[in-house]
């Protein structure tokens, strides 16, 4: 009587699990893709790097996801370009007497971006533009306090590039 209960028990564990795979579930367009070859964004904005630092969160996005692969040019199903769009700054909050100085701000990257097949790259599989938002408070140095919010901004547009191109939203 023992063993068909524990038959039991190590059969609906094993069901529990039927299904379930990591990534997400490509659009039709891509599913025959499986390796995409990210390189260096062009940068639209006075911003000295933003383009590192966006397809450096691109990159990192697509590898934590982990839907597709990374891969060389040479070696790619598709590859994905991207333009840093423009970095706009929205004040969220002002200093108590002086309501023109900003206290903190916020920040919207956009990346304008286009997936185009590797062996066809006339042919563009997918593309759009994706934007990221992150806050940050104002100290005494405006730019360095812009330069350390950026990355944060990049990975919220990265992980909503990668949401769309493996989940289709």
């Amino acid at each position: 009587m023992k063993l068909p209960v524990s038959l039991l028990a190590a059969v609906l564990c094993l069901v529990s699990c039927a299904g379930y795979h990591l990534g997400g579930i490509k659009p039709a367009s891509l599913t025959k893709i499986k390796t995409i070859a990210v390189p260096m964004f062009s940068n639209g904005t006075l911003h000295p790097r933003a383009e590192v630092i966006a397809t450096s969160a691109v990159a990192d996005a697509i590898v934590q996801e982990g839907t597709y692969r990374i891969a060389k040019v040479d070696n790619a199903d598709a590859i994905l370009e991207g333009t840093v769009r423009n970095i706009k700054y929205t004040m969220i909050r002002g200093m108590p007497l002086d309501t023109l100085k900003p206290q903190e701000l916020s920040n919207t990257l956009t990346i304008a971006w286009s997936l185009r097949d590797a062996k066809n790259p006339t042919k563009i599989l997918a593309s759009g533009t994706s934007s990221g938002t992150s806050q940050f408070f104002v100290s005494s140095n405006l730019q360095t306090a812009r330069n350390n919010a950026l990355p944060e901004a990049c990975e919220h547009a990265a992980e909503s590039l990668v949401s769309t191109i493996s989940n289709g939203y």
